[in-house]
């Protein structure tokens, strides 16, 4: 049985010369081809067309198995034209693309990715992952992977999965592995969202504490502060309050730090957190600024490891917060040089 799927083509005066090659399918089917343009569109058929062949005979055969007639002949006319209408990619997506792998058309290999991302259901998926894997086509995996672990539950009730548990024990493994995976990286970007919301918190009870000492809000500020002014609560109240409220209890305490009182060592921590950050002790009025600043001096020892990265990454977030929020957004190559100076990836 023969089939013409690239009818005679003219151009200007000229017509294309008769089919001199054709491809054979899986039930037999002849498909007439111009070699020109298969050896043009495909490396693989360019070589097979190429080849010496054993026996001389004036008709050239090229066999492309393994798929279905309409199949082939929709892999042919894209050969000639470059060209599939969205009903044959998503009718043959999953043969297309083995055929553009199999004789290297990546122009097909990428649309044929596309219609199965485009199409891809708990049902399929399964079988589009291992083609995904047989026709090395990463992009197409990575979105198999991820629509895997997020539907694991339903992808247990399909008749693929079961396949798979009973025939192919290595990638039931491998996806078990990425579905673990994958919710370790969850934990950990909550864990580093958590972290990073503390040390934001820290850079701004550093601020409202600077704030505070300095100027004064509400009622607690230095002593010279003037009372008969009337201030307002600052744009970071609910920090600035909390810090106020603290600040008082320190200065009332019985217990005092040798005493066991939480909330006068979380004081403490803040004042020598402060002192760390500071540049200006000399003329920083935060109270005990200079003291734990000379005391570190004085002692001839550092901090240890955590409480320097504690330091560092709190110092970090105070210059991310310090930027505008217009300026956060566009320019971020402020915030990415902080980071190499101090070492810290936030």
């Amino acid at each position: 049985m023969e089939l013409h799927s690239t009818p005679p083509i003219h151009g200007g005066a000229t017509e294309m010369p008769q089919p001199d090659v054709h491809v054979v399918t899986s039930t037999g089917l002849l498909i007439s081809a111009h070699s020109k343009f298969l050896a043009a569109a495909s490396p693989v058929l360019e070589s097979m067309i190429n080849r010496p062949q054993k026996r001389r005979s004036s008709e050239r055969k090229i066999p492309i198995l393994g798929v279905p007639d309409n199949a082939v002949s929709v892999f042919i006319q894209f050969l000639y034209s470059y060209r599939c209408d969205e009903e044959q990619l998503k009718k043959y997506a999953i043969h297309l693309l083995a055929l553009s792998h199999v004789y290297l058309v990546p122009q097909l290999k990428q649309r044929c990715t596309r219609a199965l991302v485009e199409h891809l259901t708990i049902e399929n998926v399964v079988d589009v992952l291992q083609l995904a894997r047989l026709c090395d086509a990463p992009d197409l995996h990575l979105k198999c992977m991820n629509m895997l672990s997020k539907n694991f539950k339903a992808l247990e009730k399909t008749e693929g999965w079961k396949f798979i548990q009973n025939h192919d024990p290595f990638l039931e493994l491998q996806i078990l592995q990425s579905i673990d995976e994958s919710e370790s990286m969850k934990k950990r970007t909550r864990r580093r969202r958590k972290e990073r919301s503390l040390y934001i918190e820290l850079s701004e009870a550093m601020s409202c504490l600077e704030h505070i000492c300095s100027e004064g809000c509400t009622g607690v500020g230095p002593r010279d502060m003037d009372t008969s002014k009337e201030k307002g609560p600052c744009s970071k109240f609910s920090t600035c309050h909390g810090l106020q409220l603290l600040i008082k209890h320190v200065g009332g305490c019985k217990k005092r730090v040798n005493g066991g009182c939480l909330r006068c060592k979380r004081m403490w921590q803040l004042f020598r957190l402060h002192s760390s950050i500071c540049d200006h002790h000399d003329e920083c009025r935060v109270p005990l600024c200079r003291k734990f600043k000379s005391k570190e001096v004085r002692d001839g020892r550092e901090s240890d490891e955590l409480w320097r990265l504690l330091v560092r990454k709190v110092a970090l977030a105070k210059a991310i917060m310090s930027l505008p929020k217009r300026k956060r957004e566009e320019e971020p190559r402020e915030v990415m040089n902080y980071q190499k100076l101090s070492g810290l990836k936030f």
